[in-house]
């Protein structure tokens, strides 16, 4: 166990899940894996690594959160970027606030999505369900995944992709986010695979 969960509270219950230590709010995982791979050529989510796919391996990482998961595949409006997947997950969840997460990113840790759970905590005191959260990871430079958001920024997302402002940067600076600098290990975490040789170098380090 990582120092982060190993500071053991006693274990709260959340919509029928269980989280160690986190006084948040109902809040499920949705996984964004309805993106178009052109610059891999194939869908990136079916990818192996290893026995299983790259999505599999961070469905498995989510699901030991105890929190519900969500795998998004088709957006409610496409060709808008991340922004489709996270409209579509806003729109139709039942939770108080949703953590985003990349099917591209299959190095992400449970400790990292705790991580920033308990960021989460930290800045919503209470985490009364009308605090409209919104939280950005930054690494080498720009926001990105893992986000959270809660419900209410549905609207602000919709206007986003109205404005065809397909960013996550330019989503960050319209909600006002808090944004959450990781470095080091953290920081080798969030490597992306969008392209053949990323795809290479992370079945090298396996």
């Amino acid at each position: 166990m990582t120092q982060i969960a190993s500071k053991r509270k006693s274990t709260r219950r959340i919509n029928g899940s269980t989280v160690q230590g986190l006084n948040v709010p109902s809040i499920e995982i949705c996984i964004l894996a309805g993106g178009l791979s052109k610059r891999m050529g194939r869908d990136k989510s079916r990818l192996r690594l290893g026995r299983t796919t790259m999505l599999g391996h961070i469905r498995k990482t989510a699901c030991a959160t105890g929190l519900a998961v969500r795998v998004i595949r088709r957006d409610c409006v496409p060709k808008c970027g991340p922004l489709g997947g996270i409209y579509t997950a806003l729109k139709t969840t039942r939770a108080d606030a949703v953590l985003f997460l990349a099917c591209d990113m299959p190095l992400v840790t449970t400790e990292l999505i705790e991580f920033v759970l308990r960021r989460v905590q930290r800045i919503s005191g209470n985490w009364k369900p009308s605090i409209h959260v919104a939280l950005f990871v930054r690494t080498r430079g720009r926001v990105g995944f893992p986000l959270v958001l809660a419900r209410e920024s549905v609207e602000s997302v919709r206007q986003q992709i109205e404005k065809r402002e397909f960013s996550l940067q330019s989503l960050a600076k319209a909600l006002t986010a808090t944004i959450l600098p990781l470095k080091g290990p953290w920081s080798r975490l969030l490597f992306n695979i969008n392209t053949p040789r990323e795809w290479a170098i992370v079945r090298h380090r396996q």
